[in-house]
């Protein structure tokens, strides 16, 4: 059969969130470490990619019995799912994310923020000298919204649910973890909202959706 199912739902930002952009040709002064934007908005984004890979290294930790030297090394169960690139052992991924730009900055604007990003200053202290090396990190601002859309391919039926679970859990993981860089300092705590799944391309069963969405309202909150 083929078919696809389309998840979509709501990444709220909880704590200032940095996935990082280039800073190869900033100017004296601006900030150290910028968030990664989308070019023709200037709106912050989160890559699929980001998303993609935090939700992989976190399920490896719960699925793999032992250290991947590569995620191509990965238990079979997210291998089949996000795909391989080991030769002679070559799956596609049967999961798409997009990337999400910020959508609520008007709702934002309205409560009186000015802007969508916030620069934190920090210091790392050299131990031995006591020296203070200052940096500036741009950080996403907590109360963004950001729309989650992940494409999922079917294979077939008695797969769809088995998937679905490790999705959850995926989801689940990474809201007890955080998303982007610094999260050991705070920074990164996201949540999944209103998440839903449809059949977009093909004929699934009501009874297996009706599964899919049992498991993702497990996410909620």
């Amino acid at each position: 059969m083929f078919a696809k199912i389309e998840i979509t739902g709501t990444i709220e930002v909880v704590t200032g969130l940095h996935i990082g952009g280039s800073s190869a040709f900033s100017a004296i002064g601006s900030v150290d470490s910028p968030v990664i934007k989308d070019m023709q908005t200037g709106h912050p984004m989160i890559p699929g990619s980001s998303l993609k890979g935090k939700m992989r290294s976190l399920l490896a930790k719960q699925y793999n019995s032992f250290v991947a030297e590569t995620p191509d090394d990965d238990a079979e169960c997210l291998v089949s799912l996000f795909g391989s690139a080991k030769k002679g052992h070559v799956h596609t991924s049967r999961v798409l994310f997009s990337d999400s730009m910020m959508s609520n900055w008007d709702d934002l604007k309205a409560k009186g923020l000015t802007s969508q990003t916030e620069i934190k200053f920090e210091n790392s202290i050299k131990r031995t000298t006591a020296v203070a090396n200052p940096r500036q990190i741009e950080r996403v601002i907590r109360g963004s919204r950001f729309p989650l859309n992940i494409m999922y391919e079917v294979k077939d039926e008695e797969t769809i649910l088995k998937d679905f679970q490790i999705l959850t859990e995926g989801f689940r993981l990474i809201q007890y973890d955080y998303l982007g860089g610094n999260g050991s300092r705070g920074y990164g705590k996201v949540r999944f909202c209103d998440l839903h799944a449809e059949a977009v391309i093909g004929e699934v069963s009501e009874t297996v959706m009706e599964e899919c969405g049992k498991l993702l309202s497990q996410v909620q909150g």
